[in-house]
C-alpha cells in the first residue's frame, strides 16, 4: 500500500474510533468495570500513544511530544519503555480531561499526515500495524462498554438502533478430506507476527458444522442441565462453574421466566435463532461433549475457511477452537519492542479464529489468530462444532445428503440445496432443459462464447492450468479449449461421478496433449489446489449463471474462497445471467412441456431412492416465480394439500400450500456485478454481454 492510500485508511480508522465515543458522556468514558476492561477514555489514548511512541519519536524530525507523563499513563504493556499505569486502576485516571485526550489525538493525527506525505517505505508496515492495532481496540472499546452498560441497573443501551446477529438456517455438518495442508497468512496484504510463517499440518479427515451454535440450542443444552452435569466439564471449567456460580452466557437473565440478553442495543428478549455469544472456552467444551461432538483445532478452521463452506465466519462471533495459543513452526518476534505485540502472551490462552458482530470491516481474514485465557466471557465469544469421521472412512455424499435432507425439512421454511439436483437423472433432464425453447441462458451464452472465444483466450497465460467449478458435459468449455490451445492442464470439478466421467473421456479424444485432471466433489468445497496446477498461471471458468443459485452473501463467500483457492495473479472467467423482463424470466424456469417441473420433481425423487422416502410426485407443484426485491427467480415445490413424509429416518410434515425452496437464480446488472467482485477482493476487467436476452461474460482479477 502507497502512503497516499495509507493516509486516507489512517483518516478513516482515527475518524472510525472517535465516531464509537460520539453518544457517550463523559462519565461513561471514565469508568473501568473490571481489571480486564479499559475505560473508552484511555483506549482512545493508547492508540494515539502507539503511533507518537514507534513512528512520530522515531521518525520526524523536530516532532514536539505532546506531553511527557503520557508515556507512563497510555503505555500498555510495553516492557521494554519503561513503567505503565497498572492496568486494574485505569479507572483511576479521571485526569487528563477527555478534551485534553481529544486535543492529543489531534495533535498526533497533525503530524502522522506530514509524516505519511512522505514517508520512507520502510515505515509503512509500521503504520499498517498501528492501525490494525487501533481497529483492535475499537472492539475492546465496545466489549468493555457492554460490560460496563450491564453492570448498571439500568440496563443502558449503548446505541438502541444497534443491530445484533441473526441467524439463517440450523447448521449443517460438512465433511473435508483433510490431508497436508498449509496454514498461515500467505504472504497477500497485511497481517500480524503471530499469522505466520505459513507451514503445513497433517489433519485427518473430519467434519464442521457451516453455522454457529445457536442461542436455542444453548437453551437445550441448560434445559438438560448441562451447567451441573459435572461429566461434561474440564476439570478447570468445573471448578469455575461452582466458584462463580454460572448457569447460563454471560449477558443472559431471567425476567418472568422469560430468558433476556443484554448487548449493545440494551437489554432484550432472547433471540432464539442468533449465534450464542459471551461465552468461556470453557462453556464450549462442555457444550461440544454434551452434543457429541468437539471444538475444531485451529488448522480445520482454516482449512474450512479457506475452503469457502462456512457461514457466519466473521460478522457474529469469534469461535473458540481446540488449539492453545502457541508460536508456529519457525516463528521469531522481532527484538525491538514491537516484538512484544504477540510473542509474550504465547502461554495459558486458546485460539479463536473468524470475527465479530463489533469486528471492524476488513480486519479479519481466515489466518487471524485471536487469543484470550479459557474462562474469559466478556469478548463476544462463540462456537461452531466439529466432529472426527472414523478412520478410513469418508464422509459419504449420502450421508451429507441425508443431513442436509434432515435438516432442511426439519426448517420453519423448509430449504434444499440445489447442488442436489445433479444426480445421473437430474443431469440428463437438465441437459434437456438447456434444449428447451424457452431456456435461452445456455444458447445465448454458448453463442456469446463461440463469439468472443478468441478475444477471450488473451487473458489466459502459456502453460495455464483451467478450472472449472460444475463443469457437467464440459461442452462450453470446447469453445474455450479450441481458442486457446496454451492451455496446458485442465481441471474440471463436478458433483457428478458420471457426467465427469463421460466428459473426461471425450476430452481426453478430442486433445490427446491436454492433461486433464477430473475432481468428483462440490465446487463450494475447495481446500487446496493440486501440486501441478498451483505451480501454473491459474485460471478459472464458471459459465452457466451458476453463481445466482447462491444468496449474495453465499456468491461472496464463494468468490473470496475462489481467490484464496487460486492466489494472487490469477484471473475469473465468470458467466452471469442479466436482468430482464419478466415474462422471459418465468416461462425459462417453467417450460410448456414441463421439463423444469420434472427436473425440480426429481430432487423428490432422489430422496425416495437414495434415503428411503416415500414423497408422492403427484402431491407436489412446481412454482417458479421472480422477486423483484431480490433480483432472483425463486423455485419451490409446493405441497397440494396436508400430509406425512417419511425420509431419511425421519418423518415431516407438510401442510397444504407450503413450499420446499429448491432453488435462487439471482439475475444481475452491470453495476451489482462490479460490486460483487469489489467486495470479494476481485477486481472486474473486461467484459462482454449478449443482445437481448442479456448474458455476460466477466474477467475477475486477482
Amino acid at each position: 500500500m502507497n502512503s497516499t492510500a495509507l493516509l486516507d485508511q489512517y483518516l478513516q480508522v482515527r475518524r472510525h474510533s472517535e465516531s464509537l465515543v460520539a453518544s457517550l458522556s463523559e462519565e461513561d468514558m471514565v469508568v473501568q468495570s473490571m481489571s480486564d476492561a479499559s475505560p473508552a477514555k484511555w483506549h482512545l489514548a493508547h492508540t494515539t500513544w502507539f503511533f507518537e511512541t514507534f513512528l512520530l519519536r522515531e521518525r520526524l524530525p523536530g516532532y514536539p511530544v505532546f506531553d511527557p507523563g503520557f508515556a507512563y499513563l497510555f503505555n500498555s504493556y510495553y516492557e521494554a519503555l519503561g513503567p505503565r499505569q497498572p492496568r486494574p486502576e485505569r479507572g483511576l485516571l479521571t485526569r487528563p480531561r477527555l478534551e485534553r485526550v481529544l486535543a492529543y489525538r489531534r495533535h498526533v493525527d497533525e503530524h502522522m499526515q506530514v509524516l505519511l506525505r512522505d514517508a520512507p517505505d520502510e515505515a509503512l508496515p509500521l503504520v499498517e500495524l498501528g492501525l490494525a492495532h487501533e481497529q483492535q481496540h475499537q472492539e475492546l472499546l465496545l466489549m468493555d462498554l457492554l460490560h460496563l452498560f450491564s453492570r448498571s441497573p439500568l440496563r443502558p443501551a449503548y446505541n438502541e438502533r444497534w443491530r445484533e446477529p441473526s441467524g439463517d438456517r440450523q447448521g449443517r455438518f460438512v465433511g473435508l478430506p483433510g490431508g497436508l495442508v498449509d496454514i498461515g497468512h500467505d504472504g497477500e496484504g497485511f497481517a500480524f507476527d503471530n499469522e505466520g510463517p505459513r507451514h503445513k499440518v497433517y489433519l485427518q479427515p473430519f467434519q464442521i458444522c457451516d453455522r454457529l451454535v445457536t442461542n436455542a440450542q444453548w437453551l437445550e443444552f441448560i434445559e438438560a442441565g448441562g451447567y451441573g452435569r459435572a461429566d461434561l466439564w474440564l476439570s478447570e471449567g468445573w471448578a469455575r462453574v461452582q466458584e462463580d456460580g454460572w448457569q447460563a452466557p454471560m449477558y443472559w437473565q431471567q425476567r418472568d421466566g422469560a430468558w433476556m440478553e443484554m448487548g449493545l442495543g440494551g437489554l432484550h428478549p432472547l433471540v432464539l435463532a442468533a449465534p450464542v455469544t459471551h461465552i468461556s472456552f470453557y462453556e464450549a467444551c462442555a457444550f461440544a461433549a454434551w452434543f457429541d461432538a468437539r471444538l475444531p483445532t485451529e488448522s480445520e478452521w482454516e482449512v474450512a475457511a479457506r475452503a469457502g463452506v462456512l457461514g457466519q465466519v466473521e460478522d457474529c462471533a469469534w469461535q473458540w477452537t481446540a488449539s492453545a495459543y502457541a508460536p508456529y513452526p519457525g516463528f521469531r518476534p522481532s527484538r525491538d519492542a514491537v516484538g512484544e505485540y504477540n510473542g509474550k502472551f504465547m502461554v495459558s490462552q486458546m485460539v479463536l479464529r473468524g470475527g465479530a458482530s463489533i469486528t471492524p470491516a476488513g480486519h479479519a481474514r481466515p489466518s487471524y489468530r485471536n487469543f484470550f485465557y479459557p474462562a474469559q466471557r466478556w469478548m463476544f465469544s462463540g462456537l461452531r462444532l466439529a466432529r472426527d469421521v472414523v478412520a478410513g472412512q469418508a464422509v459419504s455424499e449420502r450421508e451429507s445428503f441425508a443431513e442436509d435432507v434432515r435438516a432442511g425439512l426439519s426448517a420453519p421454511a423448509k430449504s434444499l440445496p440445489p447442488k442436489y439436483f445433479y444426480d445421473a437423472v437430474g443431469s440428463e433432464l437438465f441437459e434437456a432443459i438447456c434444449n428447451t425453447q424457452e431456456y435461452y441462458p445456455t444458447r445465448t451464452e454458448t453463442a456469446l462464447l463461440r463469439k468472443i472465444a478468441t478475444e477471450l483466450s488473451t487473458v489466459i497465460p502459456r502453460g495455464a492450468a483451467l478450472v472449472e467449478f460444475g463443469s457437467g458435459a464440459s461442452l462450453k468449455t470446447r469453445l474455450l479449449l479450441d481458442a486457446a490451445p496454451q492451455i496446458g492442464l485442465y481441471l474440471p470439478i463436478d458433483i457428478s461421478e458420471s457426467a465427469l466421467r463421460k466428459a473426461t473421456a471425450m476430452l481426453q479424444g478430442a486433445y490427446p496433449d491436454l492433461r486433464v485432471l477430473p475432481q468428483v466433489g462440490d465446487f463450494t468445497h475447495l481446500p487446496h489446489l493440486p501440486a501441478d496446477a498451483a505451480r501454473r498461471p491459474r485460471v478459472a471458468f464458471f459459465p452457466g449463471s451458476t453463481l445466482g443459485n447462491f444468496t449474495p452473501e453465499e456468491s461472496r463467500r464463494f468468490l473470496r474462497s475462489v481467490r484464496r483457492y487460486l492466489g494472487r495473479e490469477s484471473r475469473f472467467i465468470l458467466g452471469l445471467d442479466m436482468q430482464k423482463d419478466v415474462a422471459t424470466l418465468e416461462a425459462a424456469y417453467d417450460d410448456a412441456d414441463g421439463i423444469t417441473a420434472q427436473f425440480n420433481k426429481n430432487l423428490l425423487a432422489r430422496i425416495n431412492r437414495e434415503l428411503g422416502g416415500d414423497f408422492d410426485l403427484d402431491a407436489f407443484d412446481h412454482l417458479a416465480r421472480w422477486n423483484p426485491e431480490r433480483s432472483c427467480m425463486e423455485i419451490f415445490l409446493v405441497s397440494r394439500r396436508s400430509q406425512r413424509v417419511h425420509a431419511a429416518g425421519c418423518t415431516f410434515e407438510f401442510r397444504a400450500g407450503e413450499r420446499l425452496h429448491t432453488e435462487n437464480s439471482h439475475k444481475y446488472s452491470l453495476t451489482q456485478v462490479a460490486d460483487l467482485a469489489a467486495e470479494s477482493g476481485w477486481h472486474l476487467g473486461r467484459h462482454w454481454l449478449s443482445p437481448d436476452p442479456q448474458v455476460g461474460i466477466f474477467v475477475l482479477e486477482a
